[in-house]
């Protein structure tokens, strides 16, 4: 089984909504069955059907968390010394060549990704181009309108 990168902070998120599941959902879903079933006929029993729904749910997600957990390769960005590299966790500012507009995103699990937060996942275009590059370089992005130059401004950790 391979690793699966994850910052601390995403590790955190995973054990909280997993507590979450297991202490609060799980019996609240389990309640809503036994409810369901005190109404009688099974058969034509929508609220009985949509509890043991939720239920399959629940249990599925508690099964991937825990699995993503369990092959997860915990990095703490605030620890690396990537020799001002960019690497998984990094946050890197960058330039676009044209337009000369600046973003900063750190680089994060697929399952961190927010880009409303600035976070991207390392599997993604703009990360794959920046990984192993240095602050002055200029990384090349395969981008849906076409390849844009971005030169990287600044690359810190944590």
């Amino acid at each position: 089984m391979s690793k699966i990168p994850m910052t601390v902070e995403g590790e955190r998120r995973l054990k909280s909504e997993l507590a979450r599941l297991k202490t609060v959902e799980r019996p609240a879903v389990i309640a809503a069955i036994a409810e369901a079933r005190s109404h009688g006929d099974l058969s034509e029993n929508a609220d009985y059907d949509a509890a043991k729904e939720r239920q399959g749910f629940i249990e599925g997600r508690i099964a991937e968390i825990e699995s993503k957990l369990a092959g997860a390769q915990v990095i703490d960005p605030a620890t690396l010394d990537a020799d001002g590299r960019v690497v998984f966790g990094a946050t890197v500012a960058i330039e676009d060549a044209d337009s000369g507009e600046r973003s900063e995103y750190q680089i994060v699990g697929d399952d961190e990704a927010d880009i409303k937060v600035a976070k991207i996942s390392i599997n993604s275009p703009i990360a794959r181009a920046l990984i192993g590059k240095t602050e002055g370089d200029v990384a090349d992005v395969q981008a849906p309108g076409g390849v844009r130059s971005v030169e990287i401004v600044s690359v810190r950790y944590g």
